[in-house]
């Protein structure tokens, strides 16, 4: 898309988690690149990490902040959060919805009240010409400002429901409904009247009525503007869950801000026979420090080589010899080098991983990462693991299968191309763009 004639001030907001934070700043960076100023309000512990990238950096708190909180710390909200709460992990994902995922909308709602103040400052001083959120609870702020609101959806695209398709955060498959009603009446009781309440906020704070148990808008009334999702034409829901043309698919998101990353000479030089593979559990699931050790042990048993990012307790964490690791990798530039990669099956990760066209073992933890994991089994993109009860061979097995089989990595390696094609990232970024252009040119 050709620049604007004059440049546009564009505003971010993106849940504080390094998920929804690089896929806004992989966006953000093509922007910027288009002379547009760029405006990022950030939870606060990212204090410092994207004024770097030439964005305007606001903070705000989504709580009293602690006496002992340090600044540095990106992302150690759901860090925290997430390690207090990961025996929940363990259940299964009906039983998960009273013990964790209600108390993550909560704990969502809960900031979302907290700053609704200073996001107002916010927009009052930079006066955006579009306001883009990644996030899955609405901000009102955002949406009564006037600027146009665009809605990223950086999650499975489950996350906007449908009859046709499973219900969100349950990882039942799509070809067998026999357990979705029994699945939805369960979200039902346990968020009806969590999502009451904050309903009758959002109106209160002159926002519009949200869908039935739904915590985002979807459009109509003016807002969003736009509605965008990250997730590849080859696993999408649209044949049964069609979307109106206000939502536009990103298949994938990759920024491009990345470090390079030098393959190391321990994993470089390994038999022929031997895959080079890519261990995450995402910023917040390598929090979990027992699973995490259990992965690299067990793996450590094999003829493989192994790239580990060892997430926020990787002083915790002992790697064998065949395996190299840090705390936090340049994960677009790790994947490439790869045979497999072994996730969580977070989207940014499952997207990216399918961008690059490599197979998949998934392992997922909570959220939508049981959605992406079953996705992947049931389209036969790789493997679908009991996250705390697989057995050892189960995992060694899914790596040597996934290594051995040409037919679907040269399958995966088609996939990839056309993803990278479609150049998700760009699309993303024009239709920013045209939202805040539409508006600048109705001197609104």
């Amino acid at each position: 898309m050709a620049p604007a004639t004059e440049p546009l001030t564009i505003m971010f907001w993106p849940e504080s988690a390094y998920g929804p934070t690089n896929q806004c700043i992989g966006l953000a960076a093509i922007l910027r690149d288009r002379g547009h100023t760029i405006v990022f309000a950030a939870e606060s512990s990212w204090s410092g990490k994207l004024e770097p990238f030439g964005f305007v950096e606001e903070l705000v708190d989504l709580a009293e902040p602690a006496a002992d909180a340090s600044p540095n710390d990106a992302g150690k909200f759901w860090t925290d959060f997430i390690a207090e709460t990961s025996p929940e992990f363990r259940k299964p994902t009906i039983e998960q919805l009273e013990t964790f995922v209600q108390p993550t909308y909560q704990a969502l709602v809960d900031g979302a009240r907290y700053c609704e103040p200073r996001l107002r400052e916010i927009i009052a001083e930079h006066r955006p010409d579009v306001i883009v959120e990644d996030n899955v609870v609405v901000f009102p702020a955002l949406t009564t400002s006037g600027a146009p609101f665009v809605r990223i959806v950086s999650c499975s695209p489950l996350e906007v429901p449908g009859p046709g398709v499973p219900p969100p955060f349950s990882g039942l498959p799509a070809a067998d409904p026999r357990d979705w009603d029994a699945y939805r009446a369960e979200f039902d009781r346990t968020h009806r009247a969590l999502w009451a309440e904050f309903d009758a906020w959002v109106r209160e704070q002159g926002g519009h009525p949200l869908p039935d148990l739904e915590f985002m808008p979807r459009g109509g009334a003016g807002n969003p503007a736009a509605n965008l999702y990250v997730y590849p034409a080859e696993a999408d829901y649209l044949d049964a869950r069609p979307l109106d043309d206000s939502w536009t698919r990103m298949d994938s998101s990759v920024r491009e801000t990345d470090d390079e990353y030098v393959l190391p000479a321990d994993v470089a030089d390994r038999p022929g026979d031997s895959a080079l593979v890519y261990l995450s559990l995402g910023s917040l699931g390598g929090a979990d420090v027992d699973l995490m050790q259990r992965l690299v042990d067990v793996l450590g048993t094999t003829r493989h080589r192994f790239i580990v990012s060892k997430g926020p307790q990787a002083d915790r964490i002992t790697l064998p010899g065949n395996m190299v690791g840090a705390q936090m990798l340049p994960q677009t530039k790790v994947i490439p080098w790869v045979d497999v990669v072994i996730s969580h099956g977070g989207n940014n990760t499952v997207t990216e991983t399918l961008h690059f066209g490599k197979p998949l073992v998934v392992l997922p933890l909570f959220w939508d990462q049981y959605e992406n994991a079953q996705r992947i089994d049931e389209l036969g993109l790789g493997v679908r693991l009991d996250t705390y009860g697989f057995a050892d061979d189960e995992l060694t097995g899914a790596v040597d299968r996934l290594f051995a089989d040409t037919e679907l990595r040269a399958r995966l390696s088609d996939v990839g191309a056309k993803i990278r094609s479609r150049d998700g990232l760009r699309v993303g970024a024009d239709v920013i763009e045209r939202v805040g252009v539409r508006h600048r040119s109705s001197g609104a």
